[in-house]
Order: C-alpha cells, then sequence, then structure tokens
C-alpha cells in the first residue's frame, strides 16, 4: 500500500509558476513510476507526466505533449517525494491535479490512468486570464 499526498496547488496568473509536490509513505518509494494526472470541470481526467524508477533506463520521464516544454517532472527518493514544476501557466492548465504510483515491473513507462494503482486526493490548481 502506498499513501499520496499532493500539495501545492493554488489560484494563480497566467504565465506564472506553480511547483507541486506529492509526499509518498508506506511501501518502498523508489520502486513505483510516478505520475501527475488532471482533471478539469467536466473534462476525462488526462495523462500529465511520468517518470519510471531509477532501476529502468536511469529514470525516465516522459509528457503529454499539452505541457512538454513548460512543465517537468522530477523525483527525490530520499525524500518519498514527487514534484511537477508548472512554468508559463495558461487558463487551460486549470484542473484538479493527482500524483499516482505504478509498479513498474519493466522499462516501460506507464502512462494511463487504468496502469496506476494508488493516488492522492488531488490538488486543484487555478490559473485566471
Amino acid at each position: 500500500q502506498v499513501q499520496l499526498v499532493e500539495s501545492g496547488g493554488e489560484l494563480v496568473q497566467a504565465g506564472g509558476s506553480l511547483r507541486l509536490s506529492c509526499a509518498a509513505s508506506g511501501r518502498t518509494f523508489s520502486y513505483y513510476a510516478m505520475g501527475w494526472f488532471r482533471q478539469a470541470p467536466g473534462k476525462e481526467r488526462e495523462f500529465v507526466a511520468a517518470i519510471s524508477w531509477s532501476g529502468w533506463s536511469g529514470g525516465s520521464i516522459y509528457y503529454a505533449d499539452s505541457v512538454k516544454g513548460r512543465f517537468t517532472i522530477s523525483r527525490d527518493n530520499a525524500k518519498n517525494t514527487v514534484y511537477l514544476q508548472m512554468n508559463s501557466l495558461k487558463p487551460e492548465d486549470t484542473a484538479v491535479y493527482y500524483c499516482a504510483a505504478a509498479p513498474q515491473p519493466g522499462p516501460v513507462l506507464p502512462t494511463t490512468q487504468y496502469e496506476y494503482a494508488y493516488w492522492g486526493q488531488g490538488t486543484q490548481v487555478t490559473v485566471s486570464s
């Protein structure tokens, strides 16, 4: 079992930056791939970014096209924490952001919500125009 708690969401103006954090507890954090997803009102939950367990491919990373070049995912295994640095925020980035953990038995990085077994409660990010 892995427990995840997100923090860092708030109201920010377009063009601004935020850093989300996700603190993990429970089973060995470093063995899990970690992902960020988001869900805007009336929309499906969508993939944002993921980072692999460092044992596979030295820690691969993947981003959704909509955030590539603006968002950066990172992890600190010593602190059991994964981060999402969000720059150049746009109103369309407004959503509840969720952190998730997935077992990663191989080098392929999970990018769909169905592959993630553990979820946080979410943190609201609102970007005003």
